[in-house]
């Protein structure tokens, strides 16, 4: 157990030194061992379901207390269905291809040295997260197939539920033999702690943010560490006057409505001022029980409230949207891209080619085709759970899961080469 006496910094140095120590062994272990540990630790969180949900039940009438949203108690809270999800969702990972070791490409130079790129672990990740206690789980297992040690600082709102949830996972993975070092939880909610790992150079090789803006911006202020971050999931449905309208209000229901506390939620619908049955659209919509601000246009066809301009950037992860009306492909393109935040954005249309423009032309990490935005979800994709959205350009982009999370190097084997 880490020394409570430790300061902030003291304390992340010595999990770092740990973390790193424990990916080297990591990185070693051939697949199935690491296999063998998942399947371990999805074990232990089911058995020790009763205690997580205990934990969690603190969290929640906690949170309820202390006024979060429904969106966030929602977000936060679990039951015997989402338990065993988390399970199965470690051993989803468990059962993915291996990436560490892979071969990316080979060449062979004129003087015949064999050259070869091929896939590694990136070492120590720290991934600050919010509210979710999911990602407790979803991040370790990632890691550990991936060959990486993690160091996790999770929210206060979801404190009792992480360490209920480290707790299992962590003897799992001893049950399996594999280093616990592997898989650390930051033991406080000091958010020095969370300054402590943004400045720890050196010692943790990447971290990754998942939380509300405020979280993405401190940490992409102050990190001295490389940062694969997302922004916040300000997603568009655009319904294309060629729009099926069936299709239409079935995607809108549900990129909107299935869930309104996750990334991949529509936040703004846009709708084509030619498309027909715009006013059955807003009803359908607005009889989910989904508060609608729109601009005057979107009004007219029956929204009820009108949208202010923070409408249009704002993440409600509640059963809110706003409405805008454009004037077709060319008005929705230029909607997007003033207010959108490059996560993940869809279009219902029959037009071939202007759905193919839309994919085209859209700068987000997921473009879709008739199809709701809550697809934007690393299982939903075949990666097994996710560590995030990314939404930069650099090194990963959208559903990270296990091949985002390693880099590479080359490999040269020679016959006594030399360059003279």
């Amino acid at each position: 157990m880490t020394d409570p006496v430790l300061s902030p910094a003291e304390m992340i140095d010595a999990m770092a030194a740990a973390a790193r120590a424990a990916a080297a062994a990591l990185a070693r272990l051939p697949s199935e061992r690491r296999r063998a540990g998942l399947r371990s630790a999805a074990a232990a969180i089911r058995a020790a379901g009763p205690t997580i949900l205990e934990a969690n039940a603190r969290d929640v009438a906690a949170g309820g207390a202390a006024g979060l949203s429904a969106a966030m108690l929602d977000r936060l809270r679990l039951d015997e269905g989402r338990v065993a999800a988390i399970a199965a969702a470690v051993e989803q990972v468990a059962a993915l291809d291996d990436p560490v070791g892979q071969e990316i490409d080979r060449a062979v130079h004129p003087n015949g040295l064999a050259l070869s790129r091929v896939r590694v672990p990136i070492g120590v990740i720290g991934i600050i997260y919010e509210s979710r206690p999911n990602v407790t789980v979803d991040a370790a297992a990632l890691c550990v197939m991936s060959g990486n040690a993690t160091i996790l600082r999770g929210g206060s709102e979801a404190a009792a539920s992480n360490r209920a949830l480290h707790a299992a996972f962590a003897e799992g993975l001893a049950a399996a033999g594999l280093p616990i070092a592997a898989v650390q939880l930051v033991p406080t909610t000091d958010r020095a702690a969370v300054g402590a790992m943004l400045a720890a150079a050196g010692l943790i090789d990447l971290i990754i943010p998942r939380g509300g803006k405020s979280l993405v911006a401190r940490v992409q202020a102050e990190a001295r560490v490389p940062v694969l971050a997302h922004l916040d999931g300000i997603n568009h449905v655009y319904v294309d006057g060629a729009a099926d309208p069936a299709m239409a209000e079935a995607v809108v229901r549900d990129a909107k409505m299935r869930r309104t506390g996750i990334c991949g939620a529509m936040e703004t619908l846009l709708i084509d001022r030619a498309y027909p049955a715009g006013a059955a659209l807003v009803a359908a919509l607005a009889a989910t029980g989904c508060t609608l601000r729109g601009d005057a246009a979107a009004q007219a066809l029956g929204v009820a409230e009108a949208a202010e301009p923070a409408d249009w950037d704002t993440e409600y992860l509640d059963a809110i949207a706003s409405v805008a009306v454009v004037d077709g492909l060319d008005g929705a393109l230029a909607h997007i891209a003033r207010h959108g935040s490059h996560h993940t954005d869809a279009i219902v249309t029959e037009d071939v080619g202007l759905a193919e423009r839309f994919l085209a032309e859209v700068d987000s990490a997921i473009v879709l085709w008739n199809a709701s935005t809550q697809f934007a979800d690393g299982g939903e994709f075949g990666l097994g759970a996710e560590i995030g959205i990314a939404t930069g350009r650099l090194h990963a982009r959208g559903p990270v899961a296990l091949e985002g999370l390693t880099t590479y190097k080359w490999l040269g084997r020679g016959t006594g080469q030399v360059r003279g």
